[in-house]
């Protein structure tokens, strides 16, 4: 593993799971940040139950731009156990979904040269849990997109707990169109 000189910190070095003092040093940066996240930024009046600003109920996520995708931190309430001390596999779920799906409506907008990004939907993804996440630690997510296209992106995530790597996904988000059921549900 590369030390944490300044050689070694560039983003995310060569992916999400490359250089783990650059996340750290992401996740710092990222952590002085008070101002709106994107959700905020474009869709204020979201009910989506992961990452709906207007969602009084919801998880409401905050992602936060990158050097290579989105980042964001969550603190796990009580009632996001599966059992005691550990997050539901479900809520990480629907982190990884949400903040996924983020990351590839921000990335198909700035390759559009929009103000605003399309409104995405999860055409599929995975996750793997690889152990168990700790419900009283912060919880960071990492997403990065690894193929581009004009309406959809896929992405990959990595979700961390006191500096491991509790789960992993990968997802394809696809921009909808006028008709679709989802087009105006971020305004």
């Amino acid at each position: 593993m590369l030390g944490c000189g300044a050689g070694a910190i560039r983003g995310f070095g060569s992916g999400l799971l490359g250089n783990r003092c650059s996340i750290t040093r992401a996740w710092r940066v990222m952590s002085e940040r008070n101002g709106p996240s994107v959700q905020e930024l474009h869709a204020p009046n979201s009910i989506c139950f992961g990452c709906g600003p207007a969602n009084a109920d919801g998880l409401q996520i905050r992602s936060f731009r990158g050097e290579n995708g989105l980042l964001m931190s969550f603190e796990p309430s009580p009632e996001h156990q599966a059992f005691p001390g550990m997050v539901n596999g479900g809520i990480i779920g629907a982190l990884l979904d949400c903040h996924g799906n983020w990351t590839a409506a921000i990335a198909l907008m700035d390759q559009a040269g929009e103000e605003e990004p399309p409104c995405t939907v999860t055409a599929n993804y995975s996750i793997k849990l690889r152990r168990p996440t700790p419900a009283g630690a912060r919880l960071d997510v990492s997403a990065e997109v690894v193929e581009l296209s004009e309406d959809r992106a896929t992405v990959r995530m990595v979700l961390e707990a006191e500096g491991k790597v509790c789960a992993t996904g990968e997802g394809l988000f696809v921009a909808v169109r006028e008709g679709h059921p989802a087009y105006h549900r971020w305004n």
